[in-house]
Order: C-alpha cells, then sequence, then structure tokens
C-alpha cells in the first residue's frame, strides 16, 4: 500500500476503499479504460472488470499492486466477496462522483459494512504531482503552445470561430494530443466579453479581439491555455481595448509572480483583483476565480480563489487566469499554466503573453 493510501486509511479510519471515478481509478491503479472497479484492503488490491478488459487491465494495474479479477455477472458481487473476505467494516467510496441510485445500491449490498465518503481525501492526495506526472503536464502545456502558434497562421478575415477551433484541436492530434481537455472556447468581437463562449459560426471581423481558450490530453493529463490576440492593424485598436488588455496583462504577471510554497490561495486573486479594483474599478468585470490547479482533470483543486484557503505546495500546478469582460464591449483573457517549485514557480506554457497583432 502506497503513502497516499495509507494516509487515507489512516484519516478516515477504513478498512477498504472502493475505487468507481474513472480518474481516481485512473490514478491509484493505472487502469486507462471505461470499465471497472477497484477494491483496496489492507490486505490485498482486486481490480474487477469483464472479458474486454483481461489483458489491458492486468498489464496496467499489476505495477500497482492489483489482482485483476474477471467479472462474470455483476460487479458489485465480486467486490461483496472481497469485502467479506477482508472482514472490511468501513468503506472508504468516490461519494464525489457516486450516483445515488449507485450509493443505494452498495448500501443494500453490504448492509453491515459503513460507506465512509472519501472522494476529497483521493482529490487531495492527487494535488502534489510525481516526476512523471510532471513531466507529461509539459509536454502536454508544449503541445498547447504548438497549437497556438500553428492556428495564428490561418486565421483570417472570414473564417468562423469553428474553424479555428477545430484547428487548434487537430493540430494538438498532429502533435501527440490523445483529444481536447475541454470544450474549445473561441470568442471574437463581441463575443469575447463571453468568459465561456464555445466556439460558434460567427465570423471573424478585422479589427477585434478574439480570445482562445483550449487544452490538450498527453497520457491522460491536461494542458489549459488562453489568449487574446487583436485581428487587425495595430493602429486601429481602441485605447480603451488596449488598456483593458494592458490591466490584464498586469494582473496576471502579478498573479503568477506570487506563486510559490506556502501561499495562501485566496491572497493571490485578492492582491489581483484589488489592482483591477485600483484602475478604474475594473474588478467587477472580473466574476470568476483568478485560478485552479488540474492534472488529470482540467479543474482541480487547489484554487487561487476567494474560497480557497489551501497554501499551495512545490509540484503543484496551478493556472492563473485573469480576465475583464465588458458586455457588448469586448473581453480580454490571459491564462497559463504554473509549476510551483521549491523557490518560487515555472511557466509551463511557454506561448507569448504580450498582445499579439495577426492580419
Amino acid at each position: 500500500m502506497n503513502e497516499k493510501i495509507q494516509k487515507i486509511f489512516s484519516d478516515l479510519n477504513i478498512d477498504g476503499l472502493l475505487l468507481t471515478d474513472y480518474y481516481n481509478k485512473r490514478y491509484f491503479t493505472g487502469f486507462t479504460g471505461t470499465t471497472g472497479q477497484a477494491l483496496i484492503t489492507k490486505e490485498k488490491k482486486y481490480f474487477y472488470s469483464d472479458f474486454r478488459y483481461i489483458e489491458q487491465a492486468t498489464l496496467q494495474t499489476k505495477p500497482y499492486g492489483f489482482t485483476f479479477v474477471r467479472i462474470e455477472r455483476r460487479a458489485i458481487d465480486n467486490i461483496i466477496e472481497g469485502v467479506e473476505k477482508h472482514n472490511v467494516k468501513r468503506l472508504g467510496f468516490d461519494d464525489l462522483s457516486m450516483s445515488y441510485s449507485d450509493y443505494q445500491m452498495y448500501s443494500k449490498a453490504l448492509p453491515n459494512v459503513e460507506l465512509v465518503p472519501a472522494g476529497n481525501e483521493m482529490l487531495n492526495a492527487r494535488q502534489i504531482k510525481s516526476q512523471k506526472e510532471i513531466e507529461y503536464l509539459k509536454k502536454a502545456a508544449s503541445i498547447t503552445d504548438i497549437a497556438f502558434s500553428e492556428t495564428l497562421k490561418i486565421i483570417k478575415e472570414g473564417i468562423t470561430e469553428k474553424e479555428i477551433a477545430a484547428h487548434l484541436e487537430y493540430i494538438q492530434r498532429l502533435n501527440g494530443a490523445e483529444d481536447k481537455s475541454f470544450e474549445t472556447i473561441v470568442a471574437s468581437g463581441h463575443r469575447s466579453s463571453m468568459p465561456h463562449g464555445v466556439a460558434s459560426d460567427k465570423k471573424i471581423q478585422r479589427n477585434e479581439f478574439i480570445t482562445m481558450d483550449f487544452g490538450c490530453l498527453y497520457n491522460g493529463y491536461a494542458s489549459d491555455m488562453t489568449r487574446t490576440i487583436f485581428f487587425g492593424d495595430k493602429d486601429k485598436i481602441s485605447s480603451e481595448q488596449k488598456r483593458i488588455y494592458d490591466l490584464v496583462y498586469e494582473g496576471q504577471s502579478m498573479g503568477i509572480e506570487m506563486l510559490k510554497p506556502g501561499v495562501i490561495g485566496s491572497s493571490v486573486e485578492y492582491a489581483v483583483r484589488d489592482y483591477f479594483k485600483k484602475n478604474g474599478d475594473m474588478d467587477k468585470y472580473f466574476g470568476h476565480s483568478l485560478g485552479h490547479s488540474f492534472g488529470l482533470e482540467v479543474h482541480e483543486p487547489p484554487y487561487c480563489s476567494r474560497a480557497c484557503d489551501d497554501k499551495l505546495q512545490e509540484n503543484m500546478v496551478m493556472t492563473v487566469e485573469p480576465g475583464i469582460y465588458i458586455e457588448n464591449f469586448c473581453g480580454v483573457r490571459i491564462e497559463d499554466d504554473i509549476l510551483i517549485t521549491k523557490d518560487g514557480h515555472e511557466r509551463i506554457t511557454k506561448s507569448p503573453r504580450e498582445l499579439i497583432f495577426v492580419g
């Protein structure tokens, strides 16, 4: 039993842990397929799946110490057998992802076992990234950087936001990504004031902002980057548009520079928000949190938000993504992926943050 699982067992005073959530299964067992459950007891680890995954699950979970058990009818029958064999009385489970109907099923099937919520503890275990995870995250970030630079070359008047999004996703795939890490956002002109303006049929026009928020998965690990560019002539950008971009750029720079071990997430957002407030009360146009961690999922704790009092630690990763959004005018967001290092931080998305003019 590895240290992280031992800590979960100790913190929750449990003698068994049931894994049903895709991301927790992948993290603790190594399994990348879609069908399977895992049971960890103090004595033994079991991975249950059907005939489709005999070879894959055995190969992937064996290095993590799991014994593969083939499901013949219902997985729950095998789980009951494992729980009874190892006399499990308190069983941790994926409460953050398990449906109520599944919870009822397990409760009924295991009447003498106390089901203990363990979702938060499993998420916490995933916060500190290993060197292998950091390698995957850096590769995902580098693929996203390539996609951004290549996509700038195809942006022209009349192209649609959907076409830009398709190119971003295509270039990432060409460079080794398994998939996009979330629905690609491309929002131009007046639509750039929509923080989550998923790519539409709107055609790109000259002299407007284009915000692109996108990322990919590499070996299961996510990247998440946002850039806002100006499509048009340098002398056509208004002074207010330039002021907004500069504010977001300086706010992001401030947030990134604050990142280091021991810093409380909420303090970073408060500092950036205060900077916006002191520059024309622009904080009222910044409606989301400053940043979040990521890994197997594109949004994971901890957060750089007013609701997060967690301290940052070495080998955590964070996004820093301030934005200013003025309805029916424009919006600007700049986002980077940051690794917390022993003495500070490293920006692992390398694309230029300065305003880029295209066309």
